[in-house]
């Protein structure tokens, strides 16, 4: 029964309201396609560079095809064509004769389109194949270095903009006792409708994800996994306007976690619903092919809406958040379901609810690598406070069993945080496993006490939550700021002109090779 005592009935009831709530949005993915989508199937199939603009091949490919012969039939079918009538073996050149004007697209039928399909699943599935040795390569990396040794594992933030400053911080933070290197994505990058091409040496607050970056990155963490004896992971964002394409480099440089929750770019960068949750499926398919683990955005919904009111909307939202991801083939120990310690400090009894949400998101989750964030929204100046605070959230994720843990700054949301800064937060971390590493064996909440009775309220609430949802349609409750209290209408918002439904004879080779495999 676990140490809340839940109900096995209302958790029941809560799954399948999640699962009744999302199904008609997992129905529109699967009869939608995207601009994005479209640039992730040329990228598996070997498409790479940018021209003179710094406008990706990628992007320039889609839009002529889009122009001559529309989106509703994807783009695998008339490039392959294209590509036979052409005589051509490299998809880039086409590109480049494309955007020359030298090429034109048509959406072929008959012969032509068995032949077509065919050349298109021979390139698509040469980019799984480099996504499954990659995969197959950190099973190696992992059985030779090994695990962390202690749960949960500690996850730090590294960006300054530069990437090759960013390695150095990295490598030193590995071997301050990061367990996951997360290099935050420049500001602004999610709502470019393009991925920057190569190394990157300026952003702000943070670094671009590019595909070369990623290599860079993954290349120095890989010596940083041999100098310590154990695999030190690396995280990235596939989130925004290019959310399967990030999530296609990812798979293609070995990454081994990306923050992937559609609802955060609906809510905090204004981008249209349909378009992310289209995007988010099939990211999640690559992910759940790669072995990447996925970080949600929960924990989001709390810096806008209050901590306490609103825990029911974080629990709706992680049961949303398995029902997706277990459509799109994820399994349990890929699931890093978000949520964060972020009650205002000065409310009493505010460390017994954030133990009592905690613990509710942990047994309602047993198998999966929960995302345990830090206090931000109620962080000072006073760093002496702010560090207590982070020694309380660090204590907490001990005490529940914390999957990942994001190391809490001092100075988080008063300045862009020092070396020094981290390795006193880093500090702060390991007293705290060092010393109660164990204590979620001995923690066991009073019967029917304040934390049961705590989480059962927030359950409660979840499950009438999910049965509005359910009734008027999730979409509707997104545009009416259900989550974070943001209203978000599906007619609206940015990156809407990149869907497209699906015409009758659609053809996807990713999207047919993943889900045969799932």
């Amino acid at each position: 029964m676990g140490k809340l005592h839940l109900d096995d009935d209302v958790v029941a009831k809560a799954r399948e309201l999640a699962r009744r709530a999302g199904a008609p949005v997992v129905d529109l993915a699967r009869s939608h396609t995207t601009v994005s989508v479209e640039r992730a199937v040329l990228r598996l199939a070997g498409i790479t560079g940018a021209d003179a603009e710094g406008i990706p091949w990628a992007n320039r490919l889609v839009d002529a095809v889009r122009a001559d012969a529309g989106l509703g039939h994807g783009v695998a079918l008339p490039v392959f064509d294209a590509m036979l009538s052409e005589g051509e073996t490299d998809i880039t050149v086409l590109a480049q004769k494309a955007a020359a004007g030298s090429v034109r697209f048509r959406v072929p039928e008959g012969k032509g389109r068995t032949a077509a399909r065919k050349a298109a699943d021979r390139a698509v599935k040469a980019g799984i194949k480099t996504i499954d040795r990659n995969r197959a390569e950190r099973d190696r990396m992992v059985k030779k270095y090994g695990d962390p040794k202690q749960r949960p594992w500690i996850y730090l933030i590294v960006a300054t903009g530069d990437i090759y400053e960013d390695i150095p911080q990295a490598q030193a933070a590995a071997r301050a006792g990061a367990d996951v290197i997360a290099v935050i994505r420049s500001t602004g990058q999610s709502l470019l409708d393009y991925v920057p091409e190569g190394a990157t040496r300026e952003g702000f607050a943070g670094t671009y994800a590019t595909q070369e970056n990623f290599r860079l990155m993954r290349a120095a963490l890989d010596e940083s996994s041999k100098e310590l004896g154990r695999y030190v992971r690396l995280t990235n964002y596939a989130s925004g306007l290019c959310m399967p394409e990030i999530a296609t480099l990812a798979g293609l440089q070995r990454l081994d976690m990306m923050l992937n929750d559609s609802m955060y770019g609906i809510l905090f960068r204004d981008i249209n619903p349909i378009r992310t949750f289209v995007d988010q499926r099939f990211s999640r398919q690559i992910h759940a092919r790669a072995g990447i683990i996925i970080n949600t955005g929960e924990d989001n919904y709390l810096t806008t809406a209050d901590a306490v009111d609103e825990a029911h909307t974080v629990t709706v939202s992680q049961l949303l958040n398995e029902y997706f991801a277990h459509e799109a083939g994820l399994a349990d120990d890929q699931l890093g379901l978000g949520h964060a310690f972020e009650i205002n400090p000065d409310i009493p009894e505010s460390f017994r609810l954030e133990l009592a949400h905690a613990l509710l998101a942990r047994e309602l989750f047993p198998d999966a690598p929960l995302k345990w964030m830090p206090p931000t929204k109620h962080m000072t100046g006073d760093v002496f406070r702010g560090n207590l605070l982070d020694g309380f959230f660090n204590l907490v994720g001990t005490l529940t069993g914390q999957g990942i843990l994001l190391v809490g700054m001092m100075t988080e949301a008063v300045v862009t945080p020092w070396l020094s800064d981290r390795d006193i937060a880093l500090q702060n971390v390991r007293y705290v496993l060092n010393a109660c590493g164990g204590l979620h064996e001995d923690f066991v909440p009073a019967e029917g006490g304040f934390i049961q009775r705590r989480a059962h309220q927030v359950l409660d609430e979840a499950v009438e939550l999910l049965e509005v949802i359910e009734k008027k349609g999730l979409l509707t409750a997104i545009g009416e700021g259900t989550f974070g209290i943001m209203k978000r209408p599906a007619d609206r918002g940015k990156g809407l002109d990149g869907v497209a439904k699906h015409e009758d004879g659609y053809y996807n080779p990713a999207t047919e090779l993943l889900e045969a495999a799932q």
